[in-house]
């Protein structure tokens, strides 16, 4: 469980962390929970994606604020220049380097293939956008640049989120199944290091967390 264990780094640490900071690994942790007790792959991917979103989501004036994908590629980079062990690549190059190639190769959870079949834009467009998807993928991987490859993979799970959260696809559905425990599997594995990572720099500057905790 590796909850328990970042649990209970979390309770001795936590005084000594910064508001923000603690706030979110408190959070992240919560979802993280929920995601090991889940019995079925939709709603562990579900509660991961919820435990990565309360780990990266910053409090932006509207002004100035990120698209959600730019905001998370920008988090990753930033763990992944934190990380001297070079965990994450562990993960990227080693562990999962199979199913993110198979990822990268699927349509299913590539944006521009749904917006084709929505009727938005032509079929040489999509496979044109993936085409330049793939390239930049396989730039990423020929330099071993993980924050530009994980950027990409997340483009695509980003795809996939949208898929639950919004209702496009059915729960427990026999459609496009592996794909959703290839993302699962990746993210059981890469948000508790991403909590870890944050603990293990608790002075770099996080932001202001979402929705601060108001008690009335």
């Amino acid at each position: 469980m590796q909850y328990a264990v970042l649990k209970a780094r979390h309770r001795q640490e936590r005084d000594q962390q910064q508001p923000n900071l603690s706030l979110r690994v408190h959070r992240a942790l919560s979802w993280l929970n929920r995601a090991e007790q889940s019995d079925d792959v939709d709603g562990r991917f579900i509660f991961l994606w919820i435990a990565f979103n309360a780990a990266y989501a910053t409090e932006i004036d509207e002004d100035h604020r990120l698209s959600e994908q730019g905001a998370f590629r920008a988090f990753l980079e930033k763990l992944c220049a934190m990380d001297s062990g070079k965990r994450i690549d562990g993960l990227v190059w080693k562990e999962f380097s199979g199913s993110i190639r198979l990822l990268l190769d699927n349509p299913y959870v590539f944006q521009s293939f749904w917006e084709h079949q929505c009727g938005k834009i032509s079929e040489a467009d999509w496979k044109e956008r993936f085409a330049i998807g793939k390239k930049r993928a396989q730039t990423a991987l020929a330099g071993s640049n993980t924050p530009a490859l994980l950027g990409v993979v997340f483009n695509r799970i980003y795809t996939l989120r949208n898929q639950l959260i919004h209702g496009g696809a059915t729960w427990g559905g026999s459609v496009n199944r592996q794909q959703l425990r290839d993302c699962t599997s990746l993210m059981s594995k890469l948000v508790p290091l991403v909590i870890e990572l944050m603990m293990d720099n608790p002075d770099s500057l996080w932001g202001e967390a979402c929705y601060p905790v108001v008690t009335g």
